[in-house]
C-alpha cells in the first residue's frame, strides 16, 4: 500500500509540534546555501529554480525572502498538494521518475530535491536522475540520507541505501559532488578545482 501524502500526513510532520523535525531557521539556512552555491558556480544571480519532491512547498518561501524575483517550479506526487497550493506555489504534479523525460522551456539555475529521494524506489531514482543532465544548468541540493546516518522524523517507507549507492547513481548521472548535498551540473565541471570536488 503506497503511503498517503494528504493533509494529515503535512499536519503531522511539516506542522506538528511533537512529530516536526526541521525549523524554518534551519530551512532558512539550507536555502542560503544552496543558493550561494548555485550562485558561486554560475558567476552570476540564480534566475530559476525546480522543487522535486516539493510538498507543500515550503522551500519557495525561503527561496522568495532570498531572491524576491527568483521564478519557482515545485513538483510533486501528492495530489493533495498540488490540489490545495498548484495554483497560488506553481507546484505541478509528476513523480521523481518522471523527470527521466519532462523538459521545460529553460534549464534550471538550482534543482533542490530535499529530505525525499530515500522514500524512492532504487529504479524510479535512476530514471529521474537520468533527467537532470538536460535539466541542470548549475547546482543541484539533493538532501538525502543513508543506511549511515541516524534518521528522525518520517520512518515509514524510508529505504536504508548505502552513501556508496547514491554516489555512483548520482555520477551515473552526470553529477560532480561538491560537498554539503551540493552536485554541480555536467556543463560546469570545466570550471570546477581539484579539490573543489569530493
Amino acid at each position: 500500500m503506497s503511503k498517503p501524502y494528504d493533509r494529515a500526513y503535512f499536519d503531522k510532520w511539516y506542522r506538528s509540534q511533537r512529530h516536526r523535525v526541521g525549523s524554518r531557521a534551519q530551512l532558512a539556512r539550507k536555502a542560503a546555501l544552496a543558493v550561494h552555491l548555485a550562485e558561486y558556480y554560475l558567476a552570476r544571480p540564480i534566475r530559476n529554480v525546480l522543487d522535486v519532491g516539493c510538498g507543500e512547498a515550503p522551500w519557495r518561501a525561503a527561496l522568495k525572502r532570498l531572491r524576491p524575483d527568483i521564478e519557482y517550479q515545485g513538483l510533486d506526487s501528492s495530489e493533495y498538494a498540488v490540489r490545495r497550493y498548484g495554483r497560488t506555489r506553481n507546484i505541478g504534479l509528476a513523480t521523481f521518475g518522471q523527470l527521466g523525460e519532462l523538459r521545460f522551456d529553460t534549464r534550471f539555475d538550482l534543482i533542490v530535491c530535499s529530505d525525499m529521494l530515500h522514500y524512492v524506489p532504487a529504479p524510479e531514482v535512476r530514471r529521474g536522475l537520468a533527467g537532470f543532465a538536460d535539466l541542470l544548468e548549475g547546482v543541484a541540493f539533493i538532501e538525502v540520507f543513508t543506511s549511515r546516518d541516524r534518521v528522525d522524523g518520517d520512518t515509514h517507507g524510508y529505504i536504508a541505501r548505502s552513501p556508496a549507492w547514491y554516489r555512483a547513481a548520482f555520477v551515473e548521472a552526470g553529477l560532480l559532488p561538491c560537498g554539503s548535498h551540493a552536485y554541480l551540473a555536467p556543463r560546469l565541471m570545466r570550471s570546477v578545482a581539484a579539490l573543489e570536488s569530493l
